[in-house]
């Protein structure tokens, strides 16, 4: 009898200690994970009950909350919504949060650690709760010149401080207003985020920094180019043969430049002069002589591959290492199974344009408390170093020749009294079921000054432009043009 007794003692003592941890662990170690779940309709609720932050823009609120005479107290607003839906999200009582209404919610909903005394305060005094503001990196002009741009395109634009990291600008169109799901009524909620989800165009996916992603196409021979120079294996005078068609090894297709034609005149061309040109052939030929590795190392070095936060979570860009001489020569612009974000785009400039050195992108840059005082202030951070600067210095110096040569892929970013770097691209994306090619994905990415760069920024346009260009329009002018817009907008300031 006493051994069974010591084994229920020991058997309920043991469950004790079960119960005991797991309670430890979901109210202390866990508690602020779970609490800022977007799919914690609890949190959703209670963060009625206070004034929740404002999201700030150049010190102007873009979401805010409004008082209301339901049982809500509060209803968030948004202003000029489908220009900030991308970066916002929205913060919705039957769908969750998104975007930065979920990344920093704790913050917003004045729940976070860091405001503990703040509320106790608040709960000594009467004073009504309410939450911290977030005020976010982004540069208004530069953000309203990428909207203007992507008008009525498939797409995104992302723009960068190559020194810090900043997010200047972050569009995905089309887009939505986060308005209509953020109302008090549930009903028209629930109706509107049907339409959107069951809209074809996908307003909902923020192409910016994940959905599908995108073939990178010629953009991608940057960090072909950024391999060899690095590992010692080309400089920009370095020529290789130039056929009008390149036989791909081990395999009956064929490459060739986009022109159809050879690169340039002669029998041979430099690396300069095909990233000039943008020919698919002498970058083939490149990769090909080095190690099938070398590039998706580049590639992962630069961020592909890797987890990042902005403090939105990025889907990682894709460059595995090609199985065969054949798939080396398609990866190697940006072809085959290469896969890529615009902000990863366009941490890829702003490493070249900042000497090598990439850093964390970030889109928020303080939070302030109710009483205006910084209760967090975001820094820059490296998030790593790819290239030497002398790397750098020699991929800049070729890709302001694609904009500055008349002949340059990247003519149209040329702005007036500015050196700018660039490089365009044109992404295929196979056949459809009638064994029709499918629209092409245009690209431009680039920064500016070059020798003192302000921001870089990376466009992708998806189906040639769409039915307004008859899913055929060019990569040398339509995304082109959209990054010299937006380098305008914050050069201009």
């Amino acid at each position: 009898m006493n051994k069974q007794l010591k084994f229920l003692t020991r058997t309920v003592f043991g469950m004790f200690l079960v119960l005991f941890f797991a309670v430890t662990m979901i109210q202390f170690v866990s508690a602020d994970e779970l609490r800022s779940n977007e799919l914690n309709n609890r949190t959703v609720k209670n963060s009625y009950d206070i004034e929740r932050g404002s999201i700030l823009v150049d010190g102007n609120p873009i979401a805010y909350s409004t008082p209301t005479d339901d049982d809500f107290k509060y209803q968030r607003q948004y202003e000029n919504g489908p220009l900030w839906a991308p970066i916002t999200g929205y913060f919705s009582n039957t769908q969750g949060l998104t975007g930065i209404e979920s990344a920093m919610n704790q913050d917003l909903a004045g729940i976070g650690d860091a405001q503990f005394f703040s509320r106790f305060m608040n709960t000594v005094s009467g004073v009504e709760p309410q939450g911290s503001s977030v005020e976010l990196t982004i540069d208004s002009a530069a953000q309203a010149a990428a909207a203007e741009g992507m008008d009525g395109l498939e797409g995104a634009v992302v723009a960068l401080e190559p020194k810090t990291g900043k997010v200047l600008a972050l569009v995905s169109t089309p887009s939505f207003d986060p308005n209509l799901l953020s109302s008090n009524d549930d009903a028209d909620i629930i109706t509107n985020y049907r339409q959107y989800e069951e809209d074809p165009a996908r307003p909902l996916t923020n192409r910016a920094i994940g959905g599908d992603l995108y073939h990178p196409g010629s953009t991608y021979k940057l960090l072909t180019a950024a391999a060899a120079i690095e590992n010692g294996e080309a400089t920009p005078s370095t020529e290789f043969a130039n056929p009008r068609t390149l036989q791909l090894p081990q395999s009956s297709a064929e490459m060739q430049n986009s022109t159809r034609e050879t690169c340039d005149s002669g029998s041979k061309v430099s690396m300069e002069r095909a990233l000039v040109l943008s020919c698919n052939i002498p970058f083939a030929e490149l990769a090909m002589s080095m190690d099938s590795g070398d590039v998706p190392a580049m590639a992962r070095d630069f961020g592909f591959g890797q987890d990042v936060e902005i403090p939105l979570s990025v889907t990682p860009s894709d460059a595995p290492e090609p199985d065969g001489q054949a798939q080396v020569a398609l990866s190697s612009i940006g072809q085959l199974d290469v896969r890529a974000t615009p902000l990863q785009m366009a941490m890829v400039s702003a490493g070249i344009a900042n000497g090598g050195q990439v850093m964390n992108p970030q889109l928020v840059n303080q939070v302030i408390t109710p009483d205006l005082r910084v209760e967090r202030d975001f820094s820059a951070e490296q998030f790593s170093r790819p290239i030497s600067e002398s790397t750098a210095s020699t991929l800049t110096d070729m890709m302001t020749k694609v904009v500055s040569e008349s002949d340059g892929t990247g003519h149209l970013a040329a702005i007036d009294g500015v050196d700018v770097a660039g490089k365009t691209g044109t992404a295929e994306n196979g056949k459809d079921d009638a064994g029709e090619d499918l629209p092409y994905t245009l690209w431009f990415t680039g920064f500016a000054p070059a020798d003192d760069p302000e921001v870089a920024v990376a466009v992708v346009i998806a189906d040639g432009g769409g039915e307004a260009y008859g899913y055929e329009g060019s990569t040398y002018e339509l995304p082109t043009q959209i990054g010299k817009q937006v380098m305008e907008a914050v050069l201009s300031e």
